[in-house]
């Protein structure tokens, strides 16, 4: 079994930063990439941003040039560092990981989700 721990939400006033962490761990397992989604009150989830094991990264529109995700594979853990952050932006944030388990394949998980709160 793999979980998902993400940390680093909060309350933070329009042009602020935020750094997310998503450590995960369990049974052995190796990553193909990390994602952070989000969802706001009355929307669907979002893609944000992904990193992939070779460190290629992708972001959504919206964030691009504000946003910026990374990994620690040693520490199995990914960041996303959110500057210049919006009202727009404030959303629960949910860490995403695509693994390979040994004998069971490619799986996805999700964290539990962070809330994030952009007041203007």
């Amino acid at each position: 079994q793999v979980q998902l721990r993400e940390s680093g939400g909060g309350l933070v006033p329009a042009g602020g930063s935020l750094r997310l962490s998503c450590v995960t761990s369990g049974s052995k397992f190796s990553h193909n990439s990390m994602a952070w989604y989000r969802q706001a009150p009355g929307k669907e989830r979002e893609f944000v941003a992904r990193v992939t094991v070779g460190t290629s990264t992708h972001y959504a529109d919206s964030v691009k040039g504000r946003f910026t995700i990374s990994r620690d594979g040693a520490k199995n853990t990914a960041y996303l560092q959110m500057d210049s952050l919006k009202p727009e932006d404030t959303a629960v944030y949910y860490c995403n990981a695509d693994v390979t388990v040994p004998g069971w394949g490619a799986r996805e998980y999700w964290g539990q989700g962070t809330q994030v709160t952009v007041s203007s």
